[in-house]
């Protein structure tokens, strides 16, 4: 069969390469598991992708030197030319060893084992033969990774043998007894007659399965590379050592495999910078020169500054001041300027309708339609017509997630985990469009401040407070390292949850299929922005604009379903720094109440807490809500 018409192995919405099976995930294919490939071997047509403010971010987080360009462009898109050269994403047969399918026991110790032969995927690509008949195959579960993301085959015989010189080669079994899920009753045998528990490796800190080598199987045969040790010094800083680190234990089809690293922007007009392009177009020959708010004034009324008179004198008059100074705007963040965005949308004068032609469009509802019992805790809904998030995966980890921080961006937090590269020398990153609508609700500032204050707040949220920091005890992350997100963040965060639960029962959305954005600036504002997001039109259907509309009667059922949860009270009176539960970023919250879809939270499902919103059957008395809004 010709190249141009052979099928492709599997196949993937391109949503599911930037969060799922992005390069260096593993993925289970009918007859053998393959590792995903970086972009080098990405074929076909890409889409450009036009978002600045994203780039930058992107550039920034790689720690690309000055200068160096990152380009955003959609994964490879399938043509519809037959005569086309094939597009898709290439993979790699990994991990190379298999199991054979073939029916014995063994009696060890008393113990009655299941064994099967280890053969490696020479012996099985072209048909494996075990005793002369035709068996099948299937890859072996365990792997082996380090913390910067290098992952291998397990030297089984080394293993075996307990040598990493052994020139044993006598076939390999694997021994399994119980149900092959307790790594204390599976055995790795030598028919020399070696033979060693696989629960050796799961050891915490264990050596085991030796040096890294650092292969990268994701990025083909020249894909490996010099393994760096890390150590962290007493200031908290990751120190490279001379050494490689120690590869793990790794079961292929584990949660902890594989984190992709994305970062989102919701393209939003920033009035800011659109100022300083207008002010640069006339600051040269012109608008320097000036001396006052007079002179502003005065040229503002030329027709050739018509553009640039829509800012109105007294903010173009700011700007040039602080060239004049010398002085240095500071660098806003992903959160920073869609909340100022959404802080200043316009008023709605009617039933505004959706333009196709805008990639932002929303209007502030009006204050006086609020019933009067929640003006005092919201000071503005926003109506989002329309959104445009643009997706981009920058990397991935294993063994532990980086969770962005409450500013969206990445946040490694010291863990001595580091991301991994998608490719040999970045040049572009996947990116994804997401077309959609939303809500943003808006708490008072002033309400959110005097909330703080009251005393039943400040001890839940140092109990919350400690409980974070015994997490990065526990992960050996530096205190300092890290920032605990503060209350107000956690009552938003738990807030947002309940109100998605609310809303999907209502709006005809799947609770997985909205998203949240959480908001927490002491100087600008407090806020929670739920959207949709899908690379079609199915995410503007109008469904969430509808919810802002009734917002209050959402809002009340949200409270009412954080009052009582089917755990309590045993989910109510959770101390989150309560060690033995290990639910140590957590307050009331479980599976109960809060939890959702994890592609539905920012920060996967941790840093909740309802007492923070509503009255609970613990009556804490840090609720934000009053009981009479339910």
């Amino acid at each position: 069969m010709s190249e141009k018409k052979r099928k492709p192995s599997g196949e993937l919405r391109q949503s599911q390469v930037l969060t799922t099976f992005g390069p260096g995930s593993m993925v289970d294919l009918p007859t053998r598991s393959v590792v995903i490939s970086g972009l080098t071997y990405w074929k076909g047509d890409r889409q450009f992708v036009r978002e600045d403010r994203l780039r930058y971010k992107v550039s920034k987080s790689l720690g690309l030197p000055d200068g160096q360009d990152i380009q955003l462009y959609s994964p490879p898109q399938q043509s519809n030319d037959p005569q086309a050269a094939m597009t898709g994403i290439d993979a790699f047969v990994f991990p190379t060893w298999f199991l054979a399918q073939v029916d014995r026991t063994s009696e060890i110790n008393r113990k009655v084992y299941r064994t099967r032969p280890l053969v490696s995927w020479s012996a099985v690509k072209d048909g494996l033969k075990f005793e002369g008949k035709q068996v099948q195959a299937v890859p072996v579960r365990f792997v082996q990774a380090c913390t910067n993301g290098h992952l291998s085959d397990i030297n089984w015989y080394a293993f075996a043998h307990n040598d990493f010189e052994t020139i044993c080669r006598r076939p390999l079994w694997l021994d399994e007894g119980g149900s092959g899920s307790d790594f204390e009753e599976i055995f790795v045998r030598c028919e020399c007659g070696k033979r060693r528990p696989l629960s050796e490796a799961k050891l915490k800190d264990s050596k085991v399965l030796g040096k890294c080598q650092g292969h990268r199987p994701w990025l083909g045969p020249r894909g490996q590379e010099n393994c760096v040790g890390h150590v962290i010094n007493s200031a908290g800083e990751p120190i490279a050592t001379n050494q490689p680190e120690y590869n793990r234990l790794l079961v292929r089809s584990a949660s902890n495999a594989y984190f992709t690293q994305i970062l989102s922007v919701i393209s939003m007009p920033d009035q800011e910078a659109e100022l300083k392009k207008a002010v640069d177009r006339f600051y040269e020959e012109d608008l320097q020169y000036a001396e006052d708010l007079a002179d502003i004034q005065k040229e503002l009324k030329k027709p050739k500054f018509a553009d640039l008179s829509e800012f109105g004198a007294n903010t173009v008059w700011t700007e040039i001041k602080r060239r004049k100074s010398g002085l240095t705007t500071p660098e806003k963040s992903i959160k920073q300027v869609e909340l100022e965005a959404l802080l200043t949308c316009p008023e709605e004068m009617g039933k505004e309708i959706p333009s196709s032609n805008q990639e932002f469009q929303g209007y502030a509802l009006r204050l006086d339609t609020l019933d009067s019992k929640w003006r005092s805790s919201i000071d503005r809904v926003v109506l989002v017509h329309r959104l445009r998030e643009v997706v981009a995966l920058i990397g991935f980890t294993r063994f532990e997630a980086a969770m962005p921080n409450i500013e969206g961006e990445i946040d490694d937090l010291a863990i001595n985990i580091r991301r991994a590269d998608l490719d040999f020398e970045p040049k572009w990153v996947p990116t994804i469009e997401n077309l959609g609508e939303g809500v943003f609700i808006s708490l008072k500032k002033s309400a959110i401040e005097q909330w703080l204050k009251q005393p039943n707040v400040k001890a839940r949220a140092d109990k919350l407070e400690q409980g974070f920091y015994k997490w990065l005890d526990t992960r050996g992350i530096p205190r300092d390292k890290a920032q605990f997100p503060g209350a107000a963040y956690i009552m938003l965060h738990s807030l947002s949850h309940l109100l998605i639960t609310a809303v999907s029962l209502d709006c005809g959305y799947a609770s997985s299929a909205i998203r949240e954005r959480i908001y927490a600036f002491d100087k600008i504002g407090y806020g929670i922005l739920l959207h949709t997001g899908t690379s079609g039109s199915e995410g503007t259907l109008g469904g969430l604009v509808e919810v802002g509309r009734r917002i209050e009667y959402h809002l009340g059922k949200a409270l009412e379903y954080g009052r009582l949860c089917s755990n309590d009270p045993v989910c109510a009176q959770h101390q989150p720094n309560d060690e033995q539960e290990d639910r140590l970023l957590h307050g009331a919250a479980c599976h109960g109440c809060l939890l959702i879809a994890e592609t539905s939270c920012e920060r996967r499902n941790e840093m909740l807490d309802r007492a923070l919103v509503i009255n609970t059957v613990a009556g804490l008395g840090a609720e934000f809500f009053p009981d009479t809004l339910q």
